[in-house]
């Protein structure tokens, strides 16, 4: 059997006496994608932001590719292949596209930014998973399906395995919904599981 891409053992995360998630134990493999349904306050976001480092669980495991590991830190889940989309984007009204993808993982050569490097990989993203963005349009001038979209980019970019969406279609228009769906479906085809 396939090794889990994520797997969360008996994980709990109690906020003093009161416990957000309870036991919870569940595998996500790669090339498919899952949806945790629940009503408000049900604990979904809290169990998508130990995944992607957020938060630290009170108690339990996370696997990431079949190895126990300890989440400090967003950047602890980013550097293992796991990235999340927040329900309210990350992002820099004032930049550009581009600047907001690379923004915190700047390649540079010999200690400058080399936007043509991270221009050239962000194209190559781009056209693997048939998106389309402006990378020189500001953030602010953009709506709010493209701003999705860039996060998610911005989570490829970083050489994501694992993409982590809280709440996704909460703000988007229906055709944004089905343009997201199809992102989902062609990320799940490349083997880039989705939760």
């Amino acid at each position: 059997m396939a090794t889990a891409a994520i797997e969360i053992n008996h994980l709990t995360k109690a906020f003093g006496t009161f416990k957000a998630n309870d036991d919870i134990s569940i595998s996500f493999y790669n090339g498919q994608v899952h949806a945790l349904l629940g009503e408000n306050g049900a604990g979904k976001s809290t169990l998508m932001n130990m995944l992607s480092g957020i938060l630290r669980p009170t108690s339990g495991e996370i696997k990431i590719k079949g190895q126990v590991v300890d989440l400090h830190s967003a950047k602890d889940a980013t550097d293992l292949g796991v990235g999340m989309v927040h329900q309210h984007f990350m992002l820099v009204d004032a930049f550009t596209v581009l600047e907001n993808i690379i923004l915190g993982a700047e390649p540079t050569n010999a200690g400058r930014l080399n936007k043509k490097q991270a221009r050239a990989k962000i194209q190559a993203i781009l056209d693997q998973y048939d998106l389309e963005l402006d990378l020189d349009a500001k953030v602010s001038d953009i709506s709010v399906g493209m701003q999705q979209r860039v996060e998610i980019v911005k989570i490829l970019f970083r050489d994501a395995d694992v993409l982590i969406f809280d709440e996704p279609t909460a703000v988007l228009t229906p055709q944004e919904i089905t343009e997201l769906l199809k992102i989902m479906r062609k990320l799940a085809d490349e083997a880039k599981p989705s939760s």
